[in-house]
């Protein structure tokens, strides 16, 4: 299988912050790899805006060190050298006037402009209000800003307005790397491309779903900045929601930004609050690895975990629940969808005590794929002797060189600015859904006096996690790469 790679239209990208971290971890290797795909036309422009004062050489020299750093590409490779070539920098007051000027003489008339705001959420107001009050950005120029995008529902709006003051919504590019992931999008791939799927996708067939992030990396080194926001506000307000949404969502009637989006709404305002008993929040311990000193804060009740049944009023999912978890310092670094479906109504084959249900388990990482799991007749004579096997599918696998060298997902997702497409972005109404329905959860913790459960690092989270799951009857999968 050959993938295709469509260029993009000839672009100016200015990528504020680009002295920072995610920029060299992540935007400037990702605009190489586009790059060397030749997806990015060799007239472009990628000019990087922060406060250091450098000229263009300097600012490559830097570029050079974070795509060999971060992408493994060889010191003398040619690309490199001609992709750098389309780099320049120029030294900006994000708060002040210094540099603005100067931004605006570097913008060519006739190409895309996009600017890519990589800094800190108090930035975003002062730097769109200097891009609309210098003309620098246009009625057809696009900002991109990165999570988090708010801290509750009452930031999330102030920051909606500040930007709608400047820029209208379908200019606005809400950044969440988890929809550019490729086995997210194969998510809709399967349920809306297959007739196998969407009409078992429901209540009457579905048992139940489980969305697990599991890192094993805990908070030191940020953990006063983490502490300050916590599990549900790192990843389930954002992240775990857009997957939830897109497992739950209602077909679109068209594969269009605003219809996508449309429903992803509905799925979140059709979310039932969540009842304290069906939530489970930890910290992780142990010796040289607690939360509590890495969060610098022995009184924390911030938690680096979480757990809870999540609830969908409406007609598709009334009585599955959706069991999410997320947490820090766990057993292994994993994150997967997992659709267990309901066992047959009656079965014709002795009861062997094998579990009888179909599984679907979604892998967004590591190794990206789908695995489904059936029942089948076991080998060898003697009876009819059932056993669930895996139909087990990579994209390394299963589509050689280019499903192993698929793009990261920042780099689907910058080249979909450029084509103007907002389907993998969060739309301000969305953000605004959510951070409703996570409030309530976060002022409850916040106003209670329970700490969150202890549990041991390199384990699976706290045992209440696993009295969630089996007061009904069910079990977590288990955590593993």
């Amino acid at each position: 299988m050959v993938s295709r790679v469509i260029p993009v239209d000839d672009f100016d990208l200015v990528i504020f912050g680009a002295t920072g971290d995610l920029a060299h971890r992540k935007i400037l290797p990702g605009l190489f790899r586009r790059f060397q795909a030749r997806q990015i036309p060799a007239t472009s422009r990628i000019i990087g805006a922060a406060r250091t004062e450098q000229d263009d050489a300097a600012f490559r020299d830097e570029a050079f060190e974070a795509i060999c750093t971060h992408s493994g590409v060889d010191r003398d490779d040619a690309q490199l050298q001609e992709f750098l070539q389309l780099l320049g920098y120029v030294a900006i007051d994000a708060r002040g006037e210094g540099g603005w000027q100067a931004l605006k003489d570097r913008m060519r008339p006739g190409a895309v402009h996009a600017f890519y705001f990589s800094v800190a959420p108090a930035l975003f107001g002062d730097i769109a209000e200097r891009l609309a009050g210098h003309g620098i950005a246009h009625d057809d120029s696009r900002i991109v800003v990165e999570k988090p995008f708010g801290r509750d529902l009452a930031s999330a709006k102030a920051l909606n307005a500040t930007l709608a003051k400047h820029f209208h919504e379908d200019q606005i590019y809400r950044i969440d790397h988890y929809l550019g992931k490729e086995t997210v999008q194969n998510l809709m791939a399967v349920r809306f491309a297959n007739v196998l799927f969407e009409p078992l996708w429901n209540a009457q067939f579905i048992d139940h779903v489980q969305i697990t992030v599991a890192e094993t990396v805990g908070v030191a080194g940020r953990g006063s900045y983490y502490d300050k926001s916590g599990a549900i506000r790192d990843m389930v307000q954002n992240h775990m929601m857009q997957l939830l949404c897109l497992i739950a969502m209602e077909p679109p009637y068209h594969f269009d930004p605003d219809a996508v989006r449309d429903e992803k709404l509905k799925v979140i305002r059709a979310l039932l609050p969540v009842e304290p008993a069906d939530i489970v929040r930890g910290q992780y311990t142990g010796e040289g690895s607690d939360y509590l000193a890495d969060a610098e804060d022995p009184a924390s009740r911030t938690e680096s975990y979480v757990a809870m049944k999540v609830r969908i009023s409406n007609w598709r999912w009334q009585g599955t629940p959706f069991y999410l978890r997320t947490g820090k310092k766990l057993r292994a670094r994993t994150s997967e969808i997992a659709i267990t479906f309901k066992e047959p109504p009656h079965s014709i084959f002795d009861d062997s005590g094998v579990p009888k249900a179909n599984e679907l388990v979604i892998r967004l990482q590591p190794n990206e794929g789908m695995n489904l799991k059936v029942m089948i007749k076991e080998p060898g004579p003697g009876g009819m002797r059932l056993v669930q096997v895996p139909l087990d599918m990579s994209f390394a696998e299963a589509l050689g060189k280019d499903g192993a060298d698929m793009p990261d997902a920042y780099e689907r997702l910058i080249m979909d600015v450029i084509r103007g497409n907002q389907t993998l972005f969060m739309r301000g109404d969305e953000v605004e859904a959510a951070w409703a329905w996570t409030d309530p959860i976060i002022h409850a913790w916040e106003d209670g006096k329970r700490r969150p459960e202890p549990y041991d690092s390199g384990s699976s989270g706290p045992d209440e996690a696993l009295r969630l799951m089996h007061r009904d009857n069910r079990r977590w999968r288990e955590i593993r790469s």
